[in-house]
This record gives structure tokens, C-alpha cells and sequence, in this order.
């Protein structure tokens, strides 16, 4: 148990005083770009599926 918890001291510490992070202002411009091309992305997506889903709704409409 007391190498769990070294381990988790350990941890903190590294990220603590080794890791070196995004400047915030920067972290938060790109989770913004981020969000926003996933959220084209996805409407694209929504796009391409409904016009697949009418075509081939269409196609056994006709075949019928």
C-alpha cells in the first residue's frame, strides 16, 4: 500500500515541477477551436448521413 501512495506523490510531483503546460490563454483558444471544428464536423457528418438516408429511402420506394 505504501508504494501505491509513494507512486501517487511521486506522480504529482513530476507534473507539479517537470511537466511544462500550455499557457492557459492558449489552452483555452484551442479547446474553443476544437469544440468548433467538432461541432462542424458533425453537422457535416448529420448532413451527409440524411441525404444517404433520403437516397436510399428513395431507391426502395422506387424498386417497390
Amino acid at each position: 500500500m505504501t508504494g501505491i501512495i509513494t507512486y501517487i506523490k511521486e506522480s504529482f510531483e513530476e507534473l507539479k515541477n517537470n511537466v511544462s503546460w500550455t499557457p492557459w490563454p492558449e489552452a483555452q483558444r484551442l479547446t474553443v477551436l476544437v469544440a468548433v471544428f467538432s461541432i462542424i464536423f458533425s453537422l457535416a457528418i448529420w448532413g451527409v448521413d440524411t441525404v444517404f438516408s433520403r437516397a436510399v429511402k428513395a431507391y426502395f420506394q422506387f424498386i417497390n
